[in-house]
C-alpha cells in the first residue's frame, strides 16, 4: 500500500528534495511549516496538502524534518503523543543525532538520520543515511530508495555524520565559491563575462569527468598538466602561496565543530 509522507519545515532542502522525488509513489503528502507562504508554494508545485503540524503528524506514515536545528525543540514540544511506533521520522537536521530524535519522540518512533545536499534539486546530490536503533532493515530501505531518486545515497556509521555535513553537505557552496573567484578572476586578465563563465563552467564539469574515468588520484591528474616552468605550475605555486589547501582544511573543520554545536543546542 502507497505510503503517506509528510515533510516538516518546507525550505531549501525540503524543496529540493520533494521537487526530485517521484511525487506519485505517495498515497498523500502533507506539509507544515510557520511560514504560510512556504506551505502555500508547496501545495502549488508538489500537490501537497498544507495543515497543522500535529494533523500532518497523525496523517502520515513517514515523516521528512526538515526544520532548522534551532526549531527541534518547539516542534517537538508542540507535537508530544504524536510520534507512535507505526511512523518513520526522517531527519536532515545538521548535527542531530537519531538518540536525541528517539528521546524527543518517546522512544517509540523509528529514526533515520539523512544529510543531503542542494544538487539533490537536479538529480545530482548525493545523501548520506544512518540508522538509529529502532529502523528496521525494510525502513531504512525505503529511506535509501527515496534518496537515491535524487541522485546517490549512501550508509554511513552516525559518528561520520558531522564529518559528511561539512563535506558534501556544505561542499557546493565551497565549489560555488571556486567557481566564482575563477569567474572573476578570468574577467580580470580581459575575459567577457559570458565567456569566462563558460571557460570555466566546463573546464570544471570535464576535469571531473575525467577524475570519475581515469579513477586516478587528484595529484596525479594535476601533475600531468603541469610542465616545467609553464603556465600551469606557476599558476599552481600561486595557489599554495595563498594558502588554497589550508582553507579548504579550515573550512571543512569550521563547518565540522559548527555540525557538532548543533547537535548540543
Amino acid at each position: 500500500m502507497p505510503q503517506k509522507l509528510a515533510v516538516i519545515g518546507c525550505g531549501k532542502m525540503a524543496y529540493a528534495i520533494l521537487k526530485g522525488l517521484n511525487r506519485q509513489a505517495f498515497a498523500a503528502i502533507y506539509c507544515n511549516d510557520i511560514n504560510p507562504a512556504r506551505s502555500a508554494l508547496f501545495e502549488a508545485e508538489f500537490g501537497a496538502t498544507a495543515c497543522a503540524l500535529c494533523e500532518s503528524i497523525d496523517a502520515a506514515d513517514m515523516i521528512i524534518l526538515a526544520v532548522k536545528p534551532q526549531q527541534l525543540a518547539q516542534v517537538m514540544e508542540d507535537s508530544q503523543g504524536r510520534w507512535t511506533a507505526d511512523k518513520l521520522l526522517i531527519s536532515v537536521l545538521a548535527g542531530v543525532k537519531t538518540e536525541s530524535l528517539e528521546k524527543a519522540t518517546g522512544g517509540k518512533t523509528a529514526v533515520i538520520r539523512v544529510m543531503p545536499n542542494t544538487p539533490c534539486l537536479i538529480g545530482q546530490g548525493i545523501s548520506a543515511l544512518c540508522a538509529g536503533k529502532l529502523a528496521t532493515p525494510a525502513q531504512m530501505q525505503a529511506a535509501q530508495d527515496i534518496f537515491a531518486q535524487l541522485g546517490k545515497a549512501v550508509t554511513v556509521e552516525e559518528k561520520l555524520m558531522d564529518a559528511v555535513t561539512a563535506v558534501s553537505g556544505s561542499g557546493p557552496a565551497y565549489v560555488f565559491s571556486v567557481v566564482e573567484a575563477m569567474i572573476n578572476a578570468a574577467v580580470n586578465v580581459g575575459l567577457d563575462a559570458a565567456l569566462a563563465r563558460e571557460l570555466v563552467l566546463a573546464t570544471c564539469k570535464g576535469s571531473l569527468a575525467m577524475l570519475e574515468a581515469e579513477n586516478a588520484h587528484p595529484a596525479v591528474l594535476r601533475e600531468q598538466v603541469c610542465s616545467p616552468a609553464g603556465t600551469t605550475i606557476a599558476g599552481v605555486r600561486q595557489l599554495e602561496a595563498n594558502g588554497l589547501r589550508k582553507a579548504f582544511f579550515d573550512a571543512i573543520e569550521k563547518a565540522y565543530q559548527r555540525s557538532i554545536e548543533l547537535g548540543k543546542q
